[in-house]
């Protein structure tokens, strides 16, 4: 499939451009500041980002980047919703992780100048902006708020890596399947024993492609769980109700 990235205003004309100019720079300095990579910069630094920021606006479906394209720049998403995926030798999209707003993306290429090692496709109307290498990687070395979050964002990275190859060696496919579940509340930093939500669930699909099972094995194992009390799942997302007993299944008890 082919990106179609549009610019957010080429369906205007120039002098629709001119007149939608400035509540569009004031609409792109709140979302930056929604960006928790960005939050902490001054005003004058915003400013300068900004400059250099490109927008592209993506359609449902759309591929917005594509695995072993060359690392020339950091993706932030503003609004909308991505997957990043991959694909398999047989050919099996799979599914590793959704973005939200706020999220960006395409930072290991950047900084190891090497090529895009996944694919993000658009899951819905989209807006991106693309800041170029040279200036995110000026803002890597001179930002001090910056580094601290993308050292603690590669920290993290490394530590999720490393949980999830410990998950894919457990033989036992079920607790495989409520190992992930526990992974997926760790990661939404809730207080131990509260409830956890997760949204943008992936699909029965994209979880038994991850954690190399079947779909079939995946619905059985969510709805085990929704019958003892222990979840509760919409469309999109899952309630994880119980976690001490979530916790416990992993646990064997």
């Amino acid at each position: 499939m082919t990106a179609t990235a549009k610019s957010a205003t080429a369906r205007r004309t120039p002098a629709e451009n001119d007149a939608a100019a400035v509540p569009e720079e004031r609409q792109v300095q709140i979302h930056l500041r929604k960006i928790p990579l960005l939050a902490e910069l001054s005003d004058e630094e915003i400013i300068r980002v900004k400059q250099d920021l490109r927008i592209r606006q993506y359609s449902k479906r759309d591929i917005v980047l594509q695995k072993g394209g060359h690392g020339d720049g950091l993706m932030f998403l503003l609004s909308g919703q991505l997957q990043v995926i991959d694909v398999t030798e047989d050919g099996r999209a799979i599914g590793l992780r959704m973005l939200a707003s706020g999220d960006f993306f395409g930072e290991i290429a950047l900084i190891n100048d090497s090529t895009r090692s996944a694919s993000v496709v658009a899951m819905s109307d989209a807006l991106v902006a693309f800041l170029p290498a040279a200036t995110a990687m000026h803002l890597f070395s001179h930002s001090p708020s910056v580094a601290k979050h993308m050292l603690k964002h590669l920290a993290e990275k490394i530590q999720r890596d490393s949980e999830f190859r410990s998950l894919l060696s457990i033989n036992n496919t079920a607790k495989r399947i409520y190992t992930y579940l526990v992974l997926m509340q760790k990661n939404k930093q809730v207080e131990p024993g509260a409830q956890a939500v997760v949204e943008n669930l992936p699909t029965h699909q994209d979880i038994a492609n991850m954690i190399n099972t079947s779909r079939e094995t995946v619905t059985r194992a969510l709805t085990a769980l929704a019958q003892q009390g222990i979840v509760q799942k919409d469309a999109h997302r899952l309630i994880i109700v119980k976690p001490d007993a979530l916790q416990k299944l992993v646990q064997g008890s």
